[in-house]
């Protein structure tokens, strides 16, 4: 495979305007598989080919639609309505729980949903209707401006410009560009402990009272980080609805989440229900973390396919080593 192809699998952070608006764009994953008979005629350098559309699919499959992620996506809406006609403090939302519960990814869905809505209701505007950022850890108020800006891809920020000039700055390219939903990830980087944080926090405010538009934030145990205490996270806690996240139980939709996966699986030879089967032991393996489960059966897809077995086993399971976390929590350890 050549460079430029190559380039085109890549995807660019959406941190950035470009790279947001291309994952808006992405269709989501899709592939056709060859009937047997053909895929077991095929040449070196065809079978090459298929496997490597093969592994591009299985390295990013299907995004499952969660309790989570139906949540978030309807809290999310529901507040962009209340906030609609809004003058005073509006109302924010935070997304709160575990690393790799599915933060992240219910907040991307939420603005992809709300991105292409907005799309077609109003075809042909040159709007930004969303903005995705994440909190600079050790931040500043200037390296959250200049987050801000990087994403609206303005000029680089002089040495010289002060912190309220980069947000005057930005504030008004994004009423120009009509946003009404700015999405705030790693929120947990906000300690408002430190001299630091409570700067970052208040600049924070400075956006949402500056801006007509929703705020949704996302953070590992929110709660627990200081986001809420003082007289400025009670100001906080006030504005916002409060969604926690955290590993499935080993019932109905843990078995659902495993078919979904399976079903979107593209291998010849794996037999249909092994996961469904294995329903107790995939849920001990990531302690019911989505994103673990979900790092486990693409990776395991993606041996099978480079190995030539075309199966997902158990013993092949054994050999995907998870995320250290749920390697901690399937051994006991604290």
């Amino acid at each position: 495979m050549n460079d430029e192809l190559l380039d085109a699998d890549r995807r660019e952070p959406t941190m950035t305007l470009s790279g947001w608006r291309r994952f808006i764009d992405s269709p989501p994953a899709t592939f056709s598989p060859l009937p047997d008979e053909q895929w077991r005629k095929l040449t070196d350098d065809a079978r090459g080919r298929y496997d490597e559309a093969r592994i591009n699919y299985h390295s990013e499959m299907v995004v499952v639609a969660t309790s989570t992620v139906r949540e978030v996506a309807r809290q999310g809406r529901l507040l962009t309505f209340l906030n609609r006609r809004e003058i005073s403090a509006r109302r924010g939302l935070i997304v709160s729980g575990l690393q790799t519960t599915g933060k992240s990814t219910a907040l991307k869905q939420l603005g992809r949903t709300h991105e292409l809505m907005v799309r077609q209701r109003h075809p042909g505007h040159d709007r930004i209707p969303v903005v995705y950022v994440t909190t600079p850890p050790k931040g500043s108020p200037r390296k959250l401006a200049m987050e801000f800006a990087r994403f609206l891809g303005l000029p680089a920020v002089r040495r010289g410009q002060n912190t309220t000039d980069i947000a005057d700055a930005v504030c008004q390219v994004l009423i120009d560009a009509r946003v009404d939903l700015v999405l705030v990830d790693e929120i947990h980087n906000l300690n408002l402990a430190t001299s630091a944080g409570e700067d970052m926090s208040d600049h924070l405010k400075y956006f949402t009272e500056h801006l007509p538009a929703t705020f949704v934030y996302a953070g590992i145990n929110v709660e627990r980080s200081g986001l809420f205490t003082g007289v400025r996270g009670k100001q906080i806690a006030g504005r916002c609805v409060l969604i926690n996240t955290g590993p499935f139980a080993c019932r109905d939709e843990w078995a659902s989440l495993l078919a979904t996966l399976e079903a979107a699986l593209r291998l010849h030879r794996h037999e249909p229900g092994t996961l469904p089967k294995l329903t107790r032991y995939l849920h001990q393996r990531t302690g019911g973390m989505i994103g673990s489960l979900s790092h486990l059966v693409r990776a395991a897809a993606l041996t099978a396919i480079l190995d030539g077995t075309e199966q997902i086993t158990r013993k092949l399971l054994d050999s995907i080593p998870v995320d250290h976390a749920a390697q901690s929590a399937a051994h006991g350890v604290a």
